[in-house]
């Protein structure tokens, strides 16, 4: 049976919920309908999430994706609508997403909305050294 368009949001239990761990999730074919004109709307909707203790399933998220293709919505109601549904399904200890539109009418939209549980901090950033490899003939390679 072919697939069809759908609202729910299907979860999985977080492997790992005793650490915090970033989750990146790009859905560059994103479409709905201009409110105002009915012509089709493109973007790339970008969801960044930690989650707590469920994680999105990507099969259920791409038919919730398609749902939008015959939806009428302004930029910023469609971007947080998605971040609701998502804190919904997720209860996520932080979620970002990110729709970047593609021009109309001589103009590029970016819309960021976010979420952050309460109560959760996130862990300080470590940005390591990066080190050239050994080269096997001796030496460092640069």
């Amino acid at each position: 049976m072919p697939s069809r368009p759908s609202k729910q949001l299907e979860t999985f239990p977080n492997p790992t919920p005793e650490r915090d761990y970033y989750i990146h999730i790009e859905v560059p074919e994103f479409t709905c309908l201009c409110p105002l004109t009915g012509q089709p709307d493109f973007a790339t909707i970008v969801i960044d999430y930690i989650p707590d203790r469920r994680n999105v399933e990507l099969k259920s998220l791409k038919l919730y994706m398609w749902s939008y293709r015959d939806e009428g919505a302004f930029h910023e109601a469609v971007t947080n609508r998605i971040v609701d549904d998502l804190v919904q399904a997720l209860a996520p200890r932080f979620l970002r997403v990110t729709a970047r539109w593609y021009v109309r009418g001589g103009i590029f939209t970016t819309v960021v909305a976010e979420h952050r549980k309460r109560g959760w901090k996130p862990a300080p950033y470590v940005e390591l050294p990066r080190f050239a490899p050994a080269n096997p003939m001796g030496g460092r390679s640069t």
